[in-house]
């Protein structure tokens, strides 16, 4: 398992997201990071020969519910 050095992002030339088949380049992680938070979905951020896959920027559940309110129940953590 790579691990990431601080050092090392800041050699790096090239960020990569894919979404939906597509590519997007930017050329710090933390403006590939705020665009994957932005838009809030699925995506994969690749780097130094890493990938990195999520939906970036989803708040945790806090007393039972999400973010914007609504229960958390298994239900829910069933659909994921």
């Amino acid at each position: 398992m790579n691990s990431v050095n601080p050092s090392n992002i800041a050699e790096l030339k090239v960020i990569t997201i894919e979404h939906h088949s597509k590519t997007y380049e930017f050329k710090t992680l933390d403006e590939a990071m705020q665009w994957a938070k932005d838009l809030g979905e699925f995506v994969t951020i690749k780097f130094n020969g890493l990938e990195i896959a999520g939906k970036f920027g989803a708040d945790g559940i806090t007393s039972g519910k999400f973010p914007n309110g609504e229960p958390y129940t298994w239900k829910k953590r069933r659909r994921q």
